[in-house]
């Protein structure tokens, strides 16, 4: 079976105009042409394709990839193997960045006194300075932001050193009870959850347990702070906000 510019342009959501660039550059011959003379794709073709955008994605120069591909001592697994590499090293990258962007919103973490030394050995390549309209664009108007302004701008590296280190054993305390099986409902859970509720109480500004629950329910919807607490273990999220939602109908 073989397939037309068009539809291999279609399935792996490049230009046609892009194909082209890659044949004639011999990247990407087609294996074959129509009777008038048109290119025609088989799958051992999209296959290489494939591979193509996969080190696109990554960063390769065009000239970098065909070098990669035309390799004569490389197969498709050792290919696929050096992928997946490349692809954890970024995963990696990306979630200890949208970690730091979820402590900086969760913590309202405005005004920061630190100097650009001090902010890289706290939250490493995340300035979170950068996110400051964000916040105040969602949180401006509310006590709570006034609150959390009044006191992060008096705070030193060393505050937010302490602050951070509160906050990650919080979630390597809530994983650990995760792995162990018990429900977000039980006791220890909602003990964790009301640490939690006092971190932010004791860091940031004071909060009740109505905003305790809404700030669980971000969480789950926000994908930014999913993506942190699941970082520390999958599906830690939504345990975090059963678990704040049930301490907050205990204390009722």
């Amino acid at each position: 079976m073989s397939y037309s510019v068009g539809q291999v342009a279609a399935v792996a959501g490049v230009t046609v105009r892009t194909l082209h660039h890659y044949d004639e550059i011999g990247l990407l011959r087609p294996s074959g042409r129509s009777r008038a003379g048109h290119r025609r794709y088989e799958d051992a073709d999209l296959d290489r394709l494939q591979q193509v955008l996969f080190y696109r994605e990554l960063g390769f120069p065009l000239e970098e990839v065909a070098v990669l591909l035309d390799d004569p001592d490389a197969d498709p697994v050792a290919h696929l193997r050096r992928q997946h590499e490349l692809l954890t090293g970024r995963i990696e990258r990306l979630q200890r960045m949208a970690a730091a962007v979820a402590h900086t919103m969760e913590a309202r973490k405005m005004g920061i006194n630190l100097t650009p030394e001090e902010k890289f050995e706290v939250f490493g390549d995340f300035d979170p300075d950068a996110h400051a309209a964000e916040a105040e664009r969602r949180w401006g108007g509310t006590e709570a932001y006034a609150e959390s302004q009044r006191r992060t701008a008096a705070y030193g590296k060393e505050d937010w050193l302490r602050i951070k280190a509160a906050a990650d054993g919080l979630n390597r305390r809530l994983a650990a009870l995760m792995d162990s099986g018990a429900p977000p409902e039980s006791e220890e859970a909602m003990d964790l959850a009301e640490e939690h509720r006092q971190q932010i109480g004791a860091f940031c500004y004071d909060c009740p347990y109505e905003a305790h629950t809404g700030l669980a329910e971000m969480y789950v919807a926000d994908e930014r702070f999913t993506a942190t607490y699941d970082a520390v273990r999958p599906g830690l999220a939504v345990y975090l906000r059963d678990a704040i939602l049930a301490n907050a109908v205990r204390r009722a």
